[in-house]
This record gives structure tokens, sequence and C-alpha cells, in this order.
């Protein structure tokens, strides 16, 4: 897609004789001379000379095009770059400036990144995933298009993990053809080591490896392809934005998305096991290397057999010093190289099935109906009072029949009414605290009155109300 889309005169510069040097100008314009706003055109002419002038001859000897003088040339370089389509030029105010052309500028950018050598963070791009699921599962119907992101960086995030053990496997394959030792030495050490096994491979075997998320999202978009409701949800909202023609095509491509993050993290350990496997090859081929890397004795065979035939010919064994001995090992570090041990696998245990005691059951639902009635609510103690107050609104405590232990529940609490529950029910009604005390079996309490407070619409209606 990027020779279909960009046009085949933008290519010309960077397949000319000098395309090196036609290359570092452009990143050099692209990073530190032409920004988001047009330059001027006399500025970006100086520009360019002064980068043609620092760099050396060499670099343009294979171009006959360029003319020997140094203003010509920052002229011809700037007509190839307007000519072939880096560069837009245009008036503002009567004054000519330049800037990038905006599909020049995408290349570009990739070009740079090219050239900085960016490596992937694992931990970045699995956050990336986990965030975006999440947010969309969290707000489908205005989040949707992070679903189609979290595929996208799943996606990606599984490529650069190919492109890991592909690279190591290329590398393995240079240092295998390579016949100087010293040179492949310095392949496997600088490439091999430095550039993959520490800065991309060391961060899957840490303690904090990003795949401590991978669980996460793997049960978040599990339960999103069991959950139709959010399913259809987030195929709303696709239709909404419109990303999708109608909701089956919005569903169909939820539905793929959830489908390829699922996939791409349940199915990770075959890749990583291929990383392992180059990288427990290299380390052999160099143990042996090492091992064996100095120049062999073509005699020591012939003298170390003729050494054991003499012994064995011998009718006693030979006079040895008391220190060594022929069933004991030498004394000193063991210098063969351990092989790396591979990973055992995961045993699955089944969960056992987990049979809820009826009686524990009946347990939780007495407490939930004990907690129930034993709990006084503004609502039970309104009730409780509108039930028994009068035809003037008040009510003596003494007066009130408690008849059973909800009735008692209540009207323990009845005294407080004006106070309980942040005052609520302190505006509807009033306790008036008496010298007499009260004593009705349940309770034995100083006496009280509860009326009824009413104010204005609500006294109107009290007072026209038959008594």
């Amino acid at each position: 897609m990027l020779f279909a889309q960009l046009p085949d005169d933008l290519f010309r510069p960077l397949a000319s004789p000098s395309r090196a040097f036609n290359a570092s100008l452009l990143l050099h314009l692209h990073r530190r001379v032409i920004g988001s706003e047009p330059m001027r055109k006399a500025d970006l002419l100086a520009e360019i000379g002064e980068f043609a002038a620092g760099r050396e001859t060499r670099e343009l000897a294979d171009d006959a095009s360029f003319p020997p003088d140094a203003i010509e040339r920052r002229s011809v370089l700037y007509r190839r770059f307007l000519e072939s389509g880096w560069l837009i030029e245009r008036r503002e105010r009567y004054v000519p400036v330049v800037e990038f052309d905006p599909e020049a500028r995408l290349l570009l950018e990739e070009l740079s990144r090219i050239e900085r050598g960016e490596t992937r963070s694992y931990g970045g791009a699995v956050l990336e995933v986990l965030g975006s699921l999440e947010s969309a599962l969290a707000n489908p119907g205005e989040r949707s298009e992070a679903l189609a992101n979290a595929a996208r960086e799943a996606e990606a995030f599984l490529s650069h993990l190919r492109s890991l053990a592909g690279s190591m496997r290329k590398i393995e394959d240079r240092i295998l053809r390579e016949e100087d030792r010293r040179a492949a030495f310095r392949l496997y050490f600088e490439d091999f080591v430095e550039r993959h096994l520490i800065s991309d491979y060391r961060t899957l075997h840490t303690r904090f490896n990003p795949f401590r998320f991978r669980s996460a999202i793997v049960r978040e978009a599990g339960r999103a392809l069991r959950d139709a409701l959010l399913i259809r949800a987030l195929a709303e909202g696709l239709v909404r934005e419109g990303r999708a023609a109608d909701l089956d095509a919005g569903e169909r491509a939820v539905r793929a998305d959830l489908a390829e993050i699922l996939g791409v993290f349940e199915g990770i350990d075959r890749h990583l096991d291929a990383v392992d496997e180059v990288v427990a090859r290299m380390e052999r081929r160099i143990a042996a290397a090492v091992r064996y890397m100095d120049r062999p004795d073509a005699g020591g065979v012939e003298r170390t057999a003729a050494a054991l035939r003499a012994v064995g010919a011998a009718g006693s064994a030979p006079d040895m010093p008391a220190a060594i001995s022929l069933l004991r090992p030498p004394i000193g570090e063991a210098h063969l190289s351990t092989p790396r041990r591979t990973r055992p696998p995961i045993d699955n245990d089944p969960l056992p099935e987990i049979f809820v005691d009826p009686r524990i059951e009946a347990f939780v639902s007495a407490k939930a109906e004990f907690r129930r009635r034993t709990t006084v609510t503004p609502r039970s103690m309104a009730d409780f009072v509108e039930a028994r107050l009068t035809a003037d609104g008040s009510l003596r405590g003494s007066e009130i029949p408690v008849a059973d232990i909800d009735a008692f529940v209540v009207f323990q609490r009845l005294r407080e009414i004006d106070v309980l529950f942040e005052g609520e029910l302190g505006t509807r009604y009033g306790v008036t605290h008496l010298t007499e005390r009260l004593s009705n079996g349940w309770l034995d309490c100083p006496d009280f009155v509860l009326r009824r407070v009413v104010s204005g619409p609500a006294a109107d209606t009290a007072e026209r109300a038959p008594k």
C-alpha cells in the first residue's frame, strides 16, 4: 500500500546515485528545520547550503548532476525536492514559503522512526491493549472505537514478538556462517545478546514482566464475547459513529476484534517457546565453541591410549602419590556447561465442584430476615406512628399497645424520633417528654407524647379534616 498510495516521483531522490545524501538531507530538514509552520524559501536554501557544505564531497561524486559551485548546488537540490513532490512552495503576503507535502511528511516520519531504531515496549503494548479494552467495555456507547484500537495494538504486539524470534534466527545464521571466531563472538555479544537478549528477551523474564496482565485481558475479552447485550451496545456505538453500515455488520466487527484479542493472548505461549529455543540453541553452540576454541593436540589421543595400555599391561598398580585417587575426580571447579533447563509444563488441576449445604442457606436467610426485622428505618417508624395517631394528631407513649417483638423494636426508639436519621422525621413529628413514667411489660421509661408537625398547605388540610 505504501507504493500504491504515494506518487512515483516521490521516490526519485531516494533511487538516485546520491540517495544516501538525499535521505540524510530530508531527515535533517524534517527533524530540525521545517516544523509544523511553513518556512521562508531563502532560509531553507541557506539551510540546504550549510548542510551540503558540511558533507564530504565523495557522497556527491557519483552524481554528475550536481554542479561544483555551492550556490548552484543548493538550488539544484531544492528544485529536485520541489519537482519530485517532497516540498510545496506557495506565497504568504508576497513572501515565498516552503513546507513538506503531507504525504511526504508521513513517509519521512516512518523513515525517521526506522533510523532511530525505536524498540517496542512489551509492557506498554500490553497495557495499551488492557486499557483500551477496559475503556470500551466500561462505556460501550461512547468508547466503542477503543475496542478496535485494542485489537490493532494486540496484532502489533504479536507481530513484534514474531519478529523477535525471526531476528534471533537471522543473527544465528550469520554467526554460523562466520568463519572468523572473533567476528562470530562479536556478532553474538553485540547483535544477539546486547540487542535482543537484553533489551527484548530479558523483558519477558523479569519479575514485573508485561504478561502479568495477560489473564486480565483474556478474562475481559472472554466475558465480553459471552455478553450479547454488551456486544449489541458496542455495535450500536459503531453504527452511530459511522464505522459500521448496520447493526449486524457492527456486531460482526465487534466479535472479530474480541476474537483477535483473545486469540493473540491465549496463543502467545508458542511464540515464547520459539524464542526460548533459539536462545538455548545459541547458548549451547557458544559454550561449545568456547570449550574447544583452543588449538587441538593431534597427538594427545595417541599418548593417552598408549598410557592406558601401559597401565593395563603392568602386573601391579603403578606407584602414585597418596593425594591422588583414581576413584575420586580431581579437586577443582566444574567446567562443564550446564544446559538450559526447559520450562516444566503447567499442571491444570480441575476445580472442585462446590455444593452448598441447604442448612447453611437456611441459616443465611434466617440471618437476613433477623437483620431486616431488627433494623429500624424511617419508613417503618413513620408507618408505625401513622397507624396509631389519634384524630388530633397526637399519640401518648403509655397508650401505645406493644403486642410483639416487631412493635417493641420500633417503640423503644420513638422517644428519639425527632433526632434519628439525621433529623429526617423531625420535620414531621415532635416529641414532648413527660415526668410520669410508663411501664408496659416491655419497657420502663419516662412517658412521652408524639405530635404531628403540620405547616403550610398541610395545616389547612388538617383544619378542614373532620374531627
